[in-house]
């Protein structure tokens, strides 16, 4: 909004030129979010406590988080009320990207609280189906993979990083992989976000790493150089980027533990989905495993601990999943287990970056 009001005055005011330049306006809507959430925070943590809008904890969870109980939830919708405000005051608003991913988040977002009003509407773990819930992920996602196989352009080939010859043609299964990608990639935030700051934490490093390969992929010259995939307007999403980077960064002052407030999966969900839609579009999609590290891994902890139970009736992998609960069950303190987890994000999304010059 502010490029299409403020940048057509650079011809009379030439400070406003700096409108024109993505990582400016990065910049400001990530600063933006920040200050969105920041000042609105106690307001939002009052405003749930008063309507008893808190946190349902799980019977079968470790003992320590019963602490929890009726801590405010639903903090997601600050979370995606900044992103949407900061993205619209920042971004160009005639970027059909733009609206597509935010599309996503908000349809996501959605999704996430009904799931959540369900389970605080009576007061157990239990909100939507998961067959419910499945069904209504895909068709958000199916919304992505469509409009990707009919844009003007659509390639079908996959980029995958550390390799530059192998390139494989999905074609019109290409809307069936971008389903999986953005589907998993929404449910994987989601289990990781069992400690106060574990899924706000890596969101923060994967949007980072994602505003640096948007503006890349977005920049043609800088694109044949890296030889990374061109898209032709993806540098708008680093807009995008920078304010869930700003909006999580955000939360994290409100959510650092012990936490005064969760994003629920009002803001999980929304998350996930709108960094795996990032990544179908800009033609990322293998490099989110990587930055996502974290998110896979947790996922996989609960695939694997599930299969290996029914497989052996009754055995465990893990002493808990998702992931991180299993540390907690080994002793060590859920701060410990969140800056690590933090840690080895950050070294995932420096490995991450690395691969630009790894093809």
């Amino acid at each position: 909004m502010l490029y299409h009001f403020l940048y057509p005055l650079h011809t009379t005011l030439s400070g406003l030129n700096v409108f024109r330049y993505i990582t400016f306006r990065s910049i400001g809507g990530a600063v933006t979010a920040f200050l969105v959430v920041l000042i609105l925070g106690q307001l939002f943590i009052r405003l749930m406590r008063r309507h008893q809008i808190g946190q349902v904890v799980r019977d079968d969870g470790p003992a320590s988080h019963l602490a929890k109980q009726g801590v405010p939830t639903m903090g997601g919708l600050l979370i995606l009320s900044a992103i949407g405000l900061g993205t619209l005051l920042w971004a160009r608003l005639d970027s059909v990207l733009v609206w597509l991913v935010l599309f996503v988040t908000i349809f996501y977002g959605l999704i996430g609280a009904l799931d959540d009003w369900r389970k605080i509407s009576r007061k157990n773990s239990q909100g939507l189906s998961a067959r419910w819930k499945l069904v209504l992920q895909i068709l958000g996602a199916s919304v992505v993979g469509l409009f990707i196989f009919l844009h003007p352009g659509f390639d079908g080939h996959l980029s995958l990083p550390f390799v530059k010859n192998v390139q494989p043609d999905l074609g019109g299964f290409y809307i069936l992989f971008a389903i999986l990608v953005i589907v998993g990639s929404s449910n994987a935030v989601n289990l990781t976000d069992g400690l106060d700051g574990l899924a706000a934490g890596p969101t923060v490093v994967a949007s980072a790493v994602y505003l640096v390969f948007s503006y890349l992929a977005g920049h043609i010259v800088l694109a044949d150089y890296l030889q990374i995939p061109y898209v032709a307007g993806s540098g708008e999403l680093a807009i995008f980027c920078g304010t869930i980077f700003g909006a999580c960064l955000g939360f994290l002052w409100f959510n650092a533990y012990p936490a005064q407030v969760f994003m629920g999966d009002v803001g999980s969900l929304a998350l996930g989905g709108a960094l795996g839609a990032i990544a179908i579009i800009i033609k990322q999609e293998f490099l989110l495993a990587i930055v996502g590290g974290v998110f896979v891994m947790e996922a996989l902890s609960v695939i694997l601990q599930v299969g290996f139970f029914k497989l052996t009736k009754g055995r465990r992998i893990f002493l808990m999943a998702p992931f991180h609960h299993h540390f907690e069950k080994k002793g060590w303190h859920e701060p410990k287990v969140v800056v690590r987890f933090w840690i080895v994000s950050i070294i995932l999304g420096l490995f991450a970056i690395a691969t630009l010059k790894l093809r």
